[in-house]
């Protein structure tokens, strides 16, 4: 499983990658058996030190990728949107087409399984940790809650240490600064979140590009 990554959308900086798992924990998390690709959506934890990553989270015990062993590859898809070439400056003498832009990472590794349930409570307490303060919730596990910790069986834990990483940020870096600049004012502008998100994306890249100039 290949991502897509010419050379001026491959996007190196670590930091960048921790605000878009932090913005976007939502991940597919995706493995191959013999029957061929098997597919789940799920929240999971996202850990860096340094260059080394880890994602941590769980299926239900029933779900079949819970049989899976060797690889898996992990996408954190982050803001999109259409962009328009009547809002290029070089438009007319160009012939610019529509385009995507968007920013994505594919992070892949060996998964390992886990079961004890201390380590389960602790996954979900951090889940819950993270989450309910997205929303001002104050719900925690409870280890000493009979039910909960019954609930507990009906899941399976995984860590997935990351040995790879592709992280693509298509941000019309392959136009000229005038064009970038002209879709940037224009997502800013927008009343969609994610237009406006992908604007703050390209400034980023656009400041990076540039610091030591």
């Amino acid at each position: 499983m290949t991502l897509y990554l010419p050379r001026a959308f491959d996007e190196r900086d670590l930091a960048r990658l921790d605000a878009l798992t932090a913005a976007h924990p939502f991940v597919t998390l995706i493995t191959v058996d013999d029957s061929g690709p098997v597919i789940s959506h799920l929240p999971v934890l996202y850990r860096r030190d340094g260059d080394s990553v880890e994602l941590c989270g769980h299926l239900a015990r029933p779900n079949p990728q819970t049989r899976h062993r060797g690889r898996a590859l992990a996408i954190f898809r982050g803001p999109h949107t259409y962009v328009s070439p009547s809002w290029y400056t070089d438009k007319a003498e160009q012939a610019r087409v529509p385009t995507w832009n968007y920013v994505v990472a594919h992070l892949s590794g060996e998964l390992e399984w886990f079961d004890d349930d201390a380590l389960l409570g602790d996954l979900l307490t951090a889940l819950g940790d993270t989450h309910e303060a997205r929303v001002g919730g104050d719900w925690r596990y409870d280890a000493s809650n009979e039910t909960e910790r019954v609930q507990l069986r009906g899941i399976l834990g995984f860590w997935l240490p990351v040995d790879r990483i592709d992280f693509k940020a298509k941000l019309s870096q392959n136009h000229p600064l005038a064009n970038r600049h002209a879709v940037i004012d224009r997502l800013a502008a927008s009343a969609d979140a994610s237009d406006r998100d992908v604007a703050a994306w390209m400034r980023g890249t656009l400041e990076s590009t540039h610091a030591g100039d």
